[in-house]
Order: structure tokens, then C-alpha cells, then sequence
């Protein structure tokens, strides 16, 4: 028996619970924090994840998102015992569209009615074992990161460590605006959104923890550097904050400016968390990303979006 037919053994009796599926399971993809696999279902098509152990929030998580907001995948089951999510296909991502910034106009401000719901919420999920990246912790987290062997040289350490007396200051100034923590994706790429008739929803909650709510937008404006080639000056990235801010109220601006610095280092806790729990065979490849988000780190307390 395979390592996936260990994992999902009596997935497809469980699926057929719930819709009526024909076929196998297919795998579509396989990560060290979760498989993913699609099976037909009446010309449709339905999709199972597996989750890894450290990533067992992502079961109940999604299943309370998906209940309450209908930007999130939808969930049709979900077992958190195995691990296991059933979801409805949502069509095609941001990235076979090309990642288009207009589409992204109408995600964020739709993603920030969510994070604004669910900052009530923030308690349930930490309950549920959802990291928690909250401001107060933030500093402290960040000195784990100093203290970890880092896949980038002796200088780019030293620049990283400079940082580190200015997080207790930049988190009390954004504390201080008021915003509460809540859901914070953090993997909120082109990827990781979809398109299906006039639906926009958001996958893939597996990255995601409570901390501020404006840390989400560090992958969004990364990817749109990085894949679609937009100058760090382009008046793109002004037209998306402002879209993304719209629903929390005026006068935000400085606060997402500084965010957006403190979303590098609360970045770098996060995949630290994520290398720690890989294999050692597998963190070679999965520093090769780690050290581009270093890097980015440094270069966002700059001010450059990317």
C-alpha cells in the first residue's frame, strides 16, 4: 500500500457519503502539509485534501469560514478527526487568467468583510490550534527566527538581526490604531483565488494564522512583482491598498504602510514554523523560497512592495 493510499484508505467510501462521485481519487498534488486529489462528480468535478498533522486547523477552519462567508471554498464535509476536507470545484485561479490586478479589485475588499467578521471569531480559531501571530507576540517569535540556522549569508543575517529592536516599537504604533487580530491568510497569491461564473473564492487556509488583518497583502503584492512584472512605483499597488482598505474606514493608510513591514518578519516566523516541521530531505528545496521571503523582509522595511 502507497504512503497516499495510507493517508486517504476509506476516503472514497467518506466522499461518496456525500456526493456521487464516479471514479478514483486522482492525485493532483502532494505536499509534506497535505495532499490534494479530484474525482468526477455528475460532469463536475470535487476535490479532497488531506491534511498534514500540522496543519489539522485547517480542517475545522475552513468549514467555519466556509459556513459563514461565501468568498471561501465550499466545504461540502469535512471530517477533523482524519483530517480529511470535501470541497466544490471553484473553477479557474487568478493565475491561468494571468493574475489580472483588476481582479484582485474585486477580491480584497470582499477578503477584508471576512477578516472584519471574523475578528469576533479570533478566540474560536485559536482554540482550534490556529498559529497565532498577534502583535505582542510578534517580537518574541521574530528572535526564534534570528536564532535558526537561515539559508542566507552572514550579512544578510546582520541586516535581518538590525531589524529586530524596531519590532517592539512598529507593533505597539499598529496596536495603537485599534485594528484586532483575526484571520489572516498568508498565502493570499494568485493561486490560491478562483473564478467560477461570477463566484471569487478563496483556498487553501492551511498557511493561515491570527495576526493582524493587513499582513495578507505581502504575497498578493509579491506575486505581482514577481509574475507580472509591475514596478515597485506602479500606481497599481496604491489602487489595491485603497480598494482593500475601503471597508475598514478612512484614515488607515500609515497603518498598512506599517504592516506592511511587520508583515515580512511575522513571514519568516511563519515559514521558520513550516521548515521545522519538514523532513530533512526536504528543506534544501523549500529554502530556496525561505531565502527570497528573507530577503523581501529586509527589503519591505524600505518601503518596497516587493
Amino acid at each position: 500500500m502507497s504512503e497516499h493510499d495510507i493517508v486517504t484508505e476509506g476516503a472514497v467510501d467518506w466522499v461518496r457519503q456525500f456526493v456521487p462521485a464516479s471514479g478514483r481519487l486522482e492525485l493532483f498534488q502532494s505536499e509534506p502539509w497535505g495532499s490534494v486529489f479530484r474525482l468526477p462528480v455528475d460532469g463536475d468535478l470535487a476535490w479532497f485534501k488531506a491534511c498534514a498533522p500540522g496543519q489539522a486547523f485547517e480542517v475545522p477552519m475552513t468549514a467555519a469560514l466556509s459556513a459563514r462567508w461565501n468568498t471561501v471554498t465550499e466545504v461540502v464535509a469535512h471530517d477533523v478527526e482524519r483530517r480529511w476536507l470535501l470541497m466544490a470545484d471553484a473553477g479557474e485561479t487568478f493565475r491561468t487568467l494571468g493574475n489580472p490586478p483588476e481582479r484582485w479589485m474585486e477580491i480584497l475588499p470582499l477578503y477584508a468583510e471576512l477578516q472584519i467578521g471574523e475578528t469576533e471569531h479570533a478566540e474560536e480559531h485559536l482554540a482550534r490550534r490556529v498559529p497565532d501571530l498577534r502583535l505582542e507576540r510578534l517580537p518574541d517569535l521574530y528572535e526564534d527566527v534570528l536564532r535558526a540556522e537561515l539559508p542566507i549569508d552572514a550579512a544578510e543575517k546582520r541586516s535581518l538581526e538590525a531589524l529586530a529592536p524596531l519590532l517592539p516599537h512598529w507593533c505597539e504604533e499598529l496596536d495603537a490604531v485599534g485594528i484586532g487580530p483575526t484571520v489572516q491568510h498568508d498565502d493570499l497569491h494568485m493561486n490560491n483565488v478562483y473564478v467560477k461564473g461570477d463566484s471569487l473564492r478563496v483556498l487553501d487556509w492551511g498557511d493561515s494564522s491570527i495576526a493582524h488583518p493587513f499582513f495578507s497583502l505581502f504575497e498578493t503584492f509579491r506575486f505581482l512583482v514577481a509574475l507580472n512584472g509591475l514596478p515597485h512605483e506602479d500606481p497599481w499597488f496604491a489602487s489595491l491598498r485603497d480598494a482593500y482598505l475601503e471597508p475598514w474606514g478612512s484614515g488607515h493608510r500609515r497603518a498598512f504602510e506599517l504592516a506592511l513591514r511587520l508583515a515580512g518578519p511575522a513571514h519568516a516566523v511563519a515559514w521558520l514554523h513550516q521548515r521545522n516541521a519538514l523532513p530533512a530531505a526536504d528543506r534544501p528545496e523549500f529554502d530556496v523560497g525561505y531565502a527570497e521571503i528573507l530577503r523581501l523582509t529586509r527589503r519591505r522595511t524600505a518601503g518596497s512592495p516587493g
